[in-house]
């Protein structure tokens, strides 16, 4: 009787909790490619590719370090579909004592797979690759009126001691964030990037894609993302020696047709396990204390990891599956369907969109301030958000996407990861980017028709929710800017947003 061990698609680490003292001989791995898991949404096209090809070349690894693995195909006769289906159809088979897995990363499964009734006892596992435990995350939470990330961030640099000088932090601040909102000067270029060339089982599976989900979103080619954990070392390795450095400064700036700048890129390889995020801090922190990249470039990755990441991993689990339903701005409103085609004249949304398409990516600050900040100013549904940025992006799973789309992007969670709503006019895009230079529309009009639409947005945005944010202390100088107006110009405003939320198809459901 052996033990079968359950290997999910986004578990793709030889160190995780289920495998850690796996025997060969004596153990099976069970990976299941999941029609049911790669249809919930319409993945992008290049998200099927990675993780498939990722899950396959996993799979030979260990059978490489001797391990049985049974891998079950999509189209595998008998296929179920579902990795619950599945997993019950093998142990019907017979000749397993018991089940070892890691805990999921999705709400939803985690449950499925806790209320099935199976013949065999099951061991779950915490997922040791996080560096906070959920019940860690929720001790820590436990008594506060308000979780910020902040606060969180400095416990974890003290657990990890990730750039700590004794009991301080390096440079005597915790958060350096303050020096890296810099705008692109004209002319600056990053250096040119690593892009994976698609190894012979990517290929294969980019062949599969492209015939068999060819209604799902996106691009197929070109494919540049590492889906082993060679590949993803290679590309970590460029980012420490070509890119670091400058990071810091550029981390928010934005610039047309330059969709990846500075950033690291190693998000979708990170989220499915190809890179162990402690060691890539600890990498990190080096290239700091060897003088070969600044604090603020350092201190500002070594947040979005430890902090950013660990927080919002651990709003989710604490809060759903509530947190899933929230919508504390009544927001009702359908998603543009320039979300899906970039056919819009706004420079900066056409160009998110087609990084996107293109890529199946967009950094954090095009996520945050443009496509997120427009949505919540259109009064887009939550659930239109959720379902958008699951779909687009290859690095987007519930645990990471969602508090950031509900709390960050939309201030649907109501202030539960955000300390306001980050609401902007085309005065910030202007500020942080080069796209209002080539827009057709001008960035610092509010009513003409070739105003900004961001401006007249944000304007009845406040207004609009003026007795719901009167509350959040951080928008006292916005909201009393609104209040100054005369009536007549918030009527005008009102008009100008109720025009173009028309003629974007942003209309009650």
């Amino acid at each position: 009787m052996k033990t079968l061990r359950l290997v999910l698609g986004d578990q793709l680490s030889s160190g995780l909790s289920a495998l850690e003292d796996a025997e060969p001989g004596r153990d099976v791995v069970l990976m299941i490619e999941s029609r049911a898991e790669a249809t919930a949404w319409k993945h992008h096209k290049q998200k099927l590719v990675l993780v498939w090809s990722a899950m396959r070349q996993f799979a030979e690894r260990l059978r490489r370090e001797g391990l049985d693995v049974r891998y079950v195909g999509l189209d595998d006769p008998g296929n179920r579909g579902s990795i619950a289906g599945e997993l019950c159809r093998v142990l019907d088979e017979g000749g397993f004592r018991r089940v070892v897995r890691t805990a999921c990363g999705k709400w939803g499964l985690e449950q499925a797979l806790l209320n099935l009734d199976l013949p065999v006892p099951v061991e779950t596992r915490e997922d040791s690759r996080f560096l906070c435990s959920r019940s860690e995350f929720a001790g820590w939470a436990e008594g506060r009126r308000e979780l910020r990330m902040e606060y969180f961030y400095r416990e974890m640099r003290r657990k990890t001691g990730l750039l700590m000088d004794g009991g301080e932090p390096a440079g005597g601040r915790w958060n350096l964030d303050a020096d890296n909102r810099r705008k692109l000067p004209a002319g600056l270029a990053p250096p040119e990037r690593l892009r994976v060339t698609p190894n012979p089982t990517t290929r294969r599976m980019i062949d599969r894609v492209a015939h068999g989900f060819d209604d799902h979103f996106g691009a197929i080619e070109p494919f540049g993302w590492p889906t082993n954990s060679q590949e993803a070392e290679a590309v970590f390795q460029h980012f420490l020696d070509d890119l670091l450095p400058s990071f810091g400064d550029w981390q928010d700036a934005m610039a047309w047709e330059r969709p990846f700048l500075w950033h690291s890129l190693i998000s979708p390889a990170l989220n499915i396990g190809l890179l162990d995020p402690l060691d890539i801090c600890r990498r990190a922190e080096a290239a700091y204390r060897q003088g070969r990249a600044p604090l603020n470039a350092v201190e500002g990755f070594i947040r979005q990891i430890i902090g950013w990441r660990e927080f919002v991993r651990g709003v989710y689990w604490l809060k759903m599956p509530e947190y899933g339903r929230r919508n504390a701005l009544d927001a009702q409103g359908a998603l543009p369907w320039f979300y899906w085609s970039g056919e819009t004249d706004m420079a900066c949304v056409a160009d998110t969109v087609r990084a996107a398409r293109d890529h199946a990516y967009a950094h954090h600050i095009q996520r945050l301030m443009i496509t997120g900040n427009l949505a919540m100013l259109l009064g887009v549904d939550p659930d239109a958000v959720d379902d958008w940025y699951m779909v687009v992006f290859a690095d987007a799973y519930e645990w990471v996407e969602m508090p950031n789309t509900r709390g960050m992007a939309t201030f649907a969670d109501g202030g539960i990861v955000g300390s306001k709503p980050y609401a902007a006019s085309g005065a910030y895009i202007d500020r942080m980017s080069n796209y209002c230079r080539g827009c057709r529309y001008d960035v610092k009009d509010r009513l003409g028709d070739n105003a900004c639409p961001f401006n007249a947005l944000y304007w009845d945005f406040l207004d609009r929710n003026l007795g719901r944010l009167r509350g959040q202390g951080r928008m006292m100088m916005p909201l009393r800017a609104l209040e100054r107006m005369g009536e007549g110009d918030r009527r005008a405003l009102r008009a100008k947003a109720s025009v173009l939320r028309e003629s974007m198809g942003v209309f009650s459901r």
